[in-house]
């Protein structure tokens, strides 16, 4: 009954960790724009961390360049499960106006699984809020998965 309790609160005030790999950093002006009050993505209980492990949303934005493909595959390994990913702006979904670069890698669902994606270059703050209430709503189907696997046991 304690674990359950734990897990509803964490489904309420969940924390994300930005990933910026290669940026052009449009996208991150957005990101940090749907966090001031303006947006106010808090009343959802979104706070960001500086840390992947206490983290349960990772927000990745600009293309995987060689540079930052194995911080990447880092990061995604060290955020505690069960953890949601959501893929910020057109390049780290497709490599966006870098793709044909030497040095990008083919999308970021080709590195680390990836559940929700938010397109545009820059996308604006509310299409980042749909993605992180989406995201929130997979956040909520893998605690319920685990808690299965857990009682099951």
């Amino acid at each position: 009954m304690f674990k359950k309790l734990i897990s509803q609160c964490q489904l309420r005030s969940p924390w994300l960790f930005h990933l910026n790999t290669g940026a052009c950093n449009g996208c991150d002006i957005e990101v940090i724009a749907a966090l001031t009050p303006l947006y106010d993505v808090e009343r959802f209980g979104i706070v960001e961390k500086g840390s992947p492990r206490h983290a349960d949303l990772i927000v990745v934005s600009g293309p995987v360049t060689r540079q930052t493909y194995e911080r990447v595959k880092r990061t995604y390994v060290q955020t505690p499960d069960p953890k949601v990913v959501v893929a910020v702006g057109s390049c780290p979904i497709t490599g966006g106006i870098f793709k044909d670069s030497y040095t990008i890698m083919p999308g970021l669902d080709n590195t680390i699984p990836v559940d929700c994606y938010v397109p545009g270059c820059p996308p604006k703050p509310e299409a980042i809020i749909m993605g992180a209430v989406k995201a929130l709503g997979k956040l909520e189907e893998k605690k319920e998965f685990l808690l299965s696997k857990r009682d099951e046991k």
